[in-house]
Formats: structure tokens, C-alpha cells, sequence
């Protein structure tokens, strides 16, 4: 039987956001991600979107005893989705991987009363930081669909649950980015 892992593409990758055991850079054949809003959240996030001309960096990660329940649980918004033949990973023994993706039609482009969560980008961007290095915190971006919706300045007090400390180097590197694509950033009330 093959050994379950998670391709995540993400928070995720930051691997301070989990205690998956495992876990090791891959690539995603045939998806790109999409910052989208669903009626199951009151902000954006992350999806995976087919796009059979993209590939994605990301991690897999080992699902311990098979428990798929509890990443289905962290991941609820998200259908599971199979990937192992579309995944390039460094292990060498039988594994069966799947991402998490809304599927289309339950999932909308982001708003002013959705908008994306700066400690949720920064979140992704130190985990592609760390993996990656800064050429992997571009191709993040270069990647991803959505960087015109509204970026909530949440870091002073962090609205996702996740959210992790950025150095002082990281934010730069965040703030940098999202300048480079005109991005809206807008204060929280």
C-alpha cells in the first residue's frame, strides 16, 4: 500500500504552520493557485486551479497513520484531489499524494468585503522564502492569480490563525513583491 502525503502549496509550505512529518520540496505538473473567496469564509485564501501550462512548487508531506481525517479537518473549505502522477518529489518508495483544491464553481474572485490577509501572505511568502529562497518567492508570485484584489494590513493584529513572525528581512521581502504588482493594500478599521 502506498504511503498517503499531502502536496501543499501554501501555508502549508511554511513548515512552521504544521508538525506533518516528512515533508520535502515537489512540484505540481498541470495547476496554478488563485487567491479565491467561498461563503465558508469571510476572507480570501489560496486555492489550486487547473492550468495544464503551470507548475507549482510546494511540499508533500507524510498524512501519519493514514489519517487523512485530520488534514481534511484543517483543510475544510477544499476538496481532496489526487496528484500523485502530476507530482515531482525526491522519494523513492510508492507514495500516493493529493492536493486540496475548492472545487470550480463554489469559489469566487476576491472583494473589499473578502479580501486577502497580509499575515496570511505572509505566512506563505517566509515558508517559499525558507523552501526556496528568494527565486522561489518570485515564481510564488509569478504563479498565483489574484494580486488585484484588497490586501488587508492585518499584521499588527493578525487575523489568520496561523500566522507566524516575520523577520524583519521576510516583510521586507513580502512588501517589496507586492509593491512590484501595484498591489492594493488597505488598513484595517
Amino acid at each position: 500500500m502506498a504511503d498517503p502525503y499531502f502536496f501543499g502549496y501554501g501555508s502549508l509550505v511554511n513548515l512552521s504552520t504544521h508538525d506533518f512529518p516528512d515533508p520535502h520540496p515537489a512540484r505540481l505538473k498541470g495547476w496554478r493557485r488563485a487567491w479565491r473567496h467561498t461563503d465558508l469564509r469571510p476572507v480570501a485564501f489560496l486555492t489550486a486551479v487547473p492550468d495544464p501550462d503551470c507548475e507549482i512548487e510546494g511540499m508533500i508531506a507524510h498524512v501519519p497513520k493514514n489519517d487523512w481525517e485530520a488534514l481534511d479537518e484543517r483543510e475544510w473549505a477544499y476538496d481532496r484531489v489526487p496528484a500523485t502522477q502530476a507530482t515531482t518529489h525526491p522519494l523513492t518508495h510508492d507514495v500516493e499524494i493529493a492536493v486540496y483544491a475548492v472545487p470550480h464553481g463554489r469559489h469566487t474572485e476576491p472583494s473589499n468585503r473578502h479580501p486577502l490577509l497580509l499575515s496570511y501572505i505572509d505566512v506563505v511568502v517566509q515558508g517559499y522564502l525558507r523552501a526556496f529562497g528568494e527565486a522561489g518567492v518570485d515564481r510564488f508570485f509569478e504563479t498565483t492569480d489574484g494580486w488585484d484584489a484588497p490586501i488587508l494590513n492585518d499584521r499588527a493584529e493578525p487575523r489568520y490563525p496561523r500566522h507566524q513572525q516575520l523577520k524583519p528581512s521576510e516583510a521586507v521581502i513580502v512588501d517589496d513583491r507586492l509593491s512590484h504588482l501595484s498591489a492594493r493594500i488597505v488598513q484595517t478599521a
